[in-house]
């Protein structure tokens, strides 16, 4: 194996990927330069080119709709797919083929991440693939795309920082890391997206980020991408008369990002048609919604256009004869956008919940609220708390606040590329803080708002070489594992099930938990069900702690892993006393071993949702 000479971050994201590479042998830091990759792929049938982004599309054509040649990559793979610019282009046309929004489905506990399920809407004739298939196909492309360029420097021989969103659990993360070791990436690390820009803003300050923030300064990420909203807390300490960063805090996993606003659009333009007497059928909304994303990202990256024709797929059906053509103009983006996703709110408000339907179809869980600002507010009023036990921060938060106070703000993601998005969560939140007469939080300028998250992760791999600035953060959650509590059986009544702390908030990785001596019965050779739990509220439980109750809003269960443990001898049923021990691994994963009073053997959990043990 050669030496590694790169460090590669990939941004696998929800509608786009990026590629960035920092070369580890430069010694300087301020000659670092997280330099982004330019990712040949088909822009349309037969044509290749080069482009800094990689679109988070799936398209699976018809045998006969494209020609060997039309398909063909510099690297001389002929796939019975396409995936990329002219994947998300064949499938505004016909969206039945296409997949998007894979990594949202990666994340969705509530079905199969390993089932061919996507497209949702395929008819039978379309083979369909799983939402892990389809993120194992972009790294793919992305790693026969740099050994093609750098064929001295073999990817799956380099240091890869792959980024996740903060609030991916356990399961999401592992299956991140399957999906990246599938396609031959062994020197992987995970990393969280907004982390992956407040290091992309460290390294574009060029040693001047120091001038920009000041000890006791609480920086609010907001990291709104395609297809989920990010919020993270990094507080600024000091150590041995150097500034530090610390994340203190992250938010839920909310599913609101720019799929909905790209749905939003789609929908004002088919009223806007059924007043010129069209009417769309839902098929053809699939299609205006792709073609309303290609619309909003032309509107938003470029301020001298302010219109952008948007064409309406059709079957020949009787409603609409041929092609249809509209548009979609700057106005319609921004009063859509500011009014829907981001309206002035009270710091008290919360987000929105609805009674839903007993019966739904099978889709993607997306937040019931689309107010941004109102998922804000909830995320700082949960974490008023999150700076009380750090040294030095104990008295900045006044006693009555209902929130807590960010001093300054960094955003991240390509939703934000239109300043009128970004004007106004600023105004929504600097109103808040004076409403509690503190001041307006400072804008950190210099993101990159496409970029940022690649180019990080790149200079994350450089600094985990011990050199550069490092954000101090661990496991964005305090984790548990419910222990049944021994009991006579009740009428009626389940034993009441305990948590057991196994993992505490800001367990870095690649570190390890020895649990106190208590034994627990772990129940072998027939299947059982491990539920787990997580708090991004209680920071102080130590590994070992038992809860025996909990709010609602303090603790939630996370996915539960159904398994059948081998009895090794045993007899199916039997219940073994056994020790646990937690470990966070190197790719920053979850996983519990347990380990019996004698003998050598012991039983394995991780949180991969596979199924076993």
């Amino acid at each position: 194996m050669s030496e590694v000479r790169y460090a590669v971050g990939i941004d696998l994201g929800t509608t786009h990927c990026v590629m960035a590479a920092v070369d580890l042998a430069a010694s300087d830091q301020d000659q670092v330069a997280g330099e982004i990759e330019g990712i040949p792929q088909l822009t349309a049938p037969g044509a290749v080119e080069d482009r800094p982004m990689l679109p988070s599309f799936l398209y699976l054509p018809h045998p006969d709709e494209l020609r060997p040649d039309d398909r063909t990559l510099p690297w001389g793979e002929l796939q019975p797919f396409v995936v990329g610019e002219l994947a998300r282009a064949m499938g505004s046309r016909t969206p039945i083929r296409l997949v998007s929004s894979a990594k949202s489905w990666l994340c969705h506990p509530g079905v199969d991440r390993r089932a061919a399920i996507l497209p949702v809407e395929a008819p039978a004739e379309v083979t369909r693939v799983s939402p892990l298939q389809a993120s194992m196909r972009y790294l793919e492309h992305l790693r026969a795309a740099w050994d093609h360029q750098h064929p001295d420097a073999p990817l799956a021989e380099q240091d890869v920082v792959l980024t996740v969103p903060a609030s991916f659990d356990p399961a999401a993360r592992e299956l991140t890391a399957e999906a990246a070791a599938a396609v031959g990436l062994g020197h992987l690390v995970l990393l969280e997206e907004p982390q992956a820009a407040l290091y992309h803003w460290i390294l574009a300050a060029q040693g001047e980020w120091r001038k920009q923030v000041r000890v006791g300064d609480i920086i609010l990420v907001i990291d709104l991408g395609g297809g989920t909203a990010d919020f993270s807390l990094i507080a600024v300490t000091e150590r041995d008369g150097s500034l530090e960063l610390v994340r203190v805090a992250v938010g839920d996993h909310i599913l609101l990002g720019g799929d909905n606003m790209d749905l939003a659009l789609a929908h004002a333009v088919r009223t806007k048609l059924a007043e010129q007497g069209t009417q769309l059928d839902p098929w053809q909304l699939q299609g205006l919604t792709h073609g309303c994303r290609n619309a909003k990202e032309i509107l938003l990256s470029d301020a001298a256009v302010e219109t952008v024709p948007v064409v309406v797929p059709s079957r020949g059906s009787k409603l609409i004869g041929g092609t249809l053509r509209t548009e979609l103009t700057r106005d319609e983006v921004t009063r859509n956008l500011v009014e829907g996703f981001f309206p002035l709110v009270e710091a008290s408000a919360r987000p929105a919940s609805r009674a839903r339907a007993a019966l739904t179809k099978l889709g993607l869980p997306y937040a019931q609220d689309p107010a941004m600002t109102r998922h804000l507010a909830a995320f700082l009023a949960r974490q008023v708390g999150a700076t009380r036990d750090l040294a030095g921060f104990e008295d900045r938060l006044p006693a009555d606040a209902s929130f807590l106070h960010p001093t300054a703000v960094l955003f991240n993601g390509g939703v934000f590329k239109a300043r009128s998005l970004l004007a106004r969560t600023l105004e929504a939140l600097n109103g808040w803080l004076a409403a509690e007469n503190a001041p307006a939080a400072r804008l950190l300028e210099g993101a990159d708002l496409d970029l940022a998250v690649a180019r990080g992760a790149a200079y994350y791999g450089y600094v985990r070489r011990g050199r550069g600035v490092r954000i101090r953060g661990g496991t964005a959650k305090s984790y548990y594992v419910g222990v049944e509590s021994a009991m006579p059986a009740v009428p009626g009544m389940a034993p009441p099930i305990e948590a057991l702390c196994i993992a505490p908030f800001g367990m870095e990785e690649g570190t390890q938990a020895e649990l106190p001596p208590q034994e627990v019965g772990l129940v072998v050779g027939e299947p059982v069900r491990f539920r787990f739990f997580g708090s991004s509220v209680r920071r102080t439980d130590h590994v070992g702690a038992v809860l025996e109750q909990w709010e609602p809003d303090e603790v939630e269960e996370l996915e539960e892993i159904e398994a059948t443990l081998p009895a090794e001898g045993r007899q199916p049923g039997e219940v073994v006393p056994v020790r646990l021990h937690a470990a966070v691994t190197e790719v920053g994963t979850l996983r519990l071993e347990a380990v019996p009073r004698t003998g050598e053997e012991s039983w394995k959990v991780e949180f991969d949702v596979r199924g076993e043990g």
